[in-house]
């Protein structure tokens, strides 16, 4: 089949399979991607990029790239960094440099590389790829300061990497005299220039447009995009890859910006990234050769050992020395460090000139690449959580529940939950609600939930399930709506509504979450149950006592509301597509008069159990 339509869209479906696969298995993605480019290139020939896409191949892989550093540069808000900038600035400024020679160093003696690709070799795998951390932090749920540190250098480091690469290339070629060196140092030096100068101007200029409603919202997300690819090529008329500087420069300034639409914009920018990492990944695998493959001998074997448990430790250690890093995290930082898109991009570009400018070896450049990337994918993908469980660096050990909304029912339940070792949060601007949660030692977020401190005091990550049970059915659905893409529709619950409403005061039916409780329960409702004496109870099931059982021995009144599996996670019963199961801890909101024959069936449960 030679059909490029075909193939384009077969490479679309494979990587969107892939990424779908990783997440029900809970695989990093990355991995699943590099095994599907090697099926669609080396192992089946279906897919020759060069062959296939031409000319055109190479750019478009660069303004993939280009786009994809711009998405992590929206990711960074400066507030996130306050804890972690000394480490940050330390392992760029410092550590950096000492990957560079190190690794060059490692791949001349070691891996027998000449020093041209050895030098331009080692300052591409400075980089340790934004495209791969990131979804390795969202499945390993880090706390906040070392999710920071690894996610922080991750976008910082691929674009000053590919520049360290672009100086290095530059200068291998002034050395064997295809360049002239007197104005090497200046070109790189306005490069610099211009690359964080545009990058600020053109983000404040987008800022400026938006603002003043210079652009429609509809054409908000085209035109970024647009800008975007327009900053990136004109730098690069500059220096080479010096564009990767700008785009980087241009996300962090508008991720520190108050546009309206930035949350939009960035989902929008957040789902292109998804489909281009997939096909990038799938592409740069499918243009490896067998070739490739058998120019890995022993000596790249302890290149890349020399890389992973030599250079990254010690470049780590020795900048991150009293920068306010705790031992863990500096632990954590000098094993983390998977390479991505970029690093196999640039050693494709720089490979490839290099051996048209007559370096013998310099092709072995990306093979030596892919080992790194491959290596470091598997090993701190799968390694990431458990050392992370080790040093007691995650937030929690299980997603949680957060309750927007502090009503005296809704403190009631955050205690019980709380007494089954659920991590819960009430987040609520009355003070005198959240006084009383405190009193009861339940974590607490003072202020509004949709305000930009708690954008960042509050981590989703940490919570598996949000539900709004505020006295405004509105707002609710607002919090449901703006939680919705980062905890998922089917995890964000509201209050019912009451009484049938019509339909000019009815909803749309994409905005807000799923109703609480089965038979849709408001506000008021549940108020006047408590005031009458109506309590949370939890449950044990076991083989004698289930869930039928269960109901048997309640009142018809009695509302379940959610149940606890043994692994941590929240069930609600509204949206449940089964019923609980043997071990699972049900929670109900039960009425007073049950409330003595609900504490004794629970006893009897658990003694049984």
């Amino acid at each position: 089949m030679h059909d490029i339509g075909l193939k384009i869209a077969l490479i679309g479906v494979m990587g969107m399979g892939a990424q779908w696969l990783a997440w029900r298995l809970r695989l990093p993605a990355i991995v699943l991607l590099l095994l599907a480019g090697v099926l669609a290139g080396p192992a089946t020939g279906f897919v020759n990029p060069t062959e296939d896409f031409g000319t055109i191949y190479r750019p478009l892989v660069s303004l993939a790239v280009a786009i994809i550093l711009f998405e992590g540069g929206l990711t960074l808000n400066f507030k996130e960094i306050s804890e972690t900038s000394t480490a940050v600035r330390r392992i760029i400024i410092i550590g950096g440099p000492m990957v560079w020679v190190m690794t060059a160093l490692s791949a001349h003696y070691i891996g027998g590389l000449s020093w041209p690709t050895a030098v331009v070799l080692g300052a591409i795998l400075v980089v340790t790829g934004p495209t791969v951390i990131t979804p390795l932090l969202r499945q390993a749920q880090l706390a906040a300061r070392p999710a920071s540190l690894l996610k922080w250098e991750a976008i910082v480091n691929d674009p000053i990497g590919a520049l360290f690469a672009v100086v290095a290339f530059e200068v291998v070629l002034v050395l064997i005299g295809q360049h002239q060196g007197g104005g090497l140092a200046y070109v790189v030096a306005a490069a610099f220039v211009v690359a964080v100068a545009g990058g600020y101007l053109a983000a404040r200029a987008i800022h400026w447009a938006f603002v003043r409603g210079v652009v429609p919202e509809f054409l908000k997300a085209p035109i970024l995009l647009a800008t975007v690819l327009l900053a990136y090529a004109l730098t690069n008329l500059v220096l080479e890859e010096a564009g990767l500087l700008t785009v980087t420069v241009m996300g962090i300034v508008l991720a520190n910006t108050r546009i309206a639409s930035l949350a939009e914009m960035r989902r929008f920018k957040e789902t292109i990234t998804v489909f281009l990492v997939s096909g990038i990944f799938i592409l740069l695998t499918a243009s490896l050769t067998v070739e490739d493959f058998l120019s890995l001998d022993w000596r790249a074997v302890l290149f890349v050992g020399s890389v992973l448990f030599v250079v990254r430790p010690v470049a780590i250690m020795t900048a991150t020395v009293g920068s306010g890093a705790t031992l863990a995290e500096r632990t954590l930082s000098s094993w983390i460090a998977p390479r991505g898109v970029v690093a196999v991009a640039v050693s494709g570009l720089f490979g490839g000139a290099l051996a048209d400018a007559g370096i013998a070896d310099a092709n072995r450049m990306v093979s030596f690449t892919f080992a790194v990337v491959v290596t470091t994918i598997v090993l701190h993908g799968f390694t990431l959580g458990p050392l992370a469980s080790l040093l007691n660096l995650k937030s929690a050990d299980k997603p949680g529940l957060l309750i927007a909304g502090g009503p005296r029912w809704a403190i009631d339940l955050a205690r019980k939950l709380r007494d089954m070792d659920v991590p819960v949060m009430i987040a609520d601007p009355n003070w005198n609600h959240i006084a009383e949660a405190r009193l009861s030692e339940i974590p607490v977020f003072y202020g509004d939930i949709l305000s930009e401190e708690a954008h960042h005091s509050i981590d989703p990550k940490r919570f598996s399930t949000l539900i709004a049970v505020t006295d405004n059915d509105a707002y609710n659905s607002l919090v449901c709506t703006d939680f919705a893409p980062e905890l998922g529709r089917s995890h964000v619950y509201q209050l019912g509504r009451g009484a049938e409403q019509s339909k000019r005061m009815s909803l749309n039916f994409t905005l807000g979450g799923r109703p609480l409780t089965e038979d849709g329960v408001d506000f008021r409702t549940l108020r006047e149950r408590h005031w009458q004496g109506w309590t949370f109870q939890a449950t044990k099931l076991s083989d004698e006592f289930d869930y039928d059982a269960y109901l048997k021995s309640r009142a018809g009144e009695t509302i379940v509301l959610l149940w606890v599996k043994p692994s941590g996670k929240i069930v609600f019963a509204a949206g449940a597509t089964g019923t609980p199961s043997v071990d699972d801890r049900v929670v109900s909101f039960t009425p007073a008069r049950d409330r003595r024959a609900a504490s004794s069936n629970e006893t009897t449960s658990q003694e049984k159990a």
